[in-house]
């Protein structure tokens, strides 16, 4: 699969995780009030609190489906790459979207952090890509 690809893969995951980490935060608001006798009781409301309610079920589909994409892109991408670099763009997703919903965003550090996790993943992404030219190139002299 080209890298082009498999990195847009990546960043529908990422975007689907991240984007859906604070409204599935917001979709258990009010989870605390429910309250029943028994274990199971309690186990089953909460369930059916969460499963009725679209503010959190609309989100954890979502979130689910970037799994389903995860684990496509996993078979065809390397798993050095596709690791880090999910989870780092799914970090800085959350970051994000929690700030457009008015949530603290961290200040300075938060920016330094978010530029810190971009430059390690371009040098995954570039490393990645210099290692499949190499691979490509000596696929070619081989046949010759």
């Amino acid at each position: 699969m080209c890298v082009v690809v498999e990195l847009l893969g990546l960043l529908l995951v990422s975007v689907l995780w991240g984007c859906t980490n604070p409204l599935l935060k917001r979709g258990t608001e009010g989870i605390e009030h429910v309250t029943e006798t028994s274990r199971v009781s309690q186990l089953l409301a909460e369930v059916k609190f969460l499963f009725l309610n679209l503010k959190y079920l609309v989100p954890f589909l979502l979130n689910q489906s970037g799994s389903l994409v995860y684990y496509y892109v996993l078979s065809t991408t390397e798993l050095s790459l596709a690791v880090p670099v999910a989870n780092s763009l799914t970090f800085l997703c959350t970051l994000l979207t929690g700030k457009l919903l008015g949530e603290e965003f961290g200040g300075k550090q938060a920016v330094a952090g978010m530029f810190l996790t971009m430059t390690g993943i371009t040098l995954c992404v570039i490393s990645s890509i210099d290692d499949k030219d190499a691979e490509q190139q000596n696929t070619t002299q081989t046949v010759r």
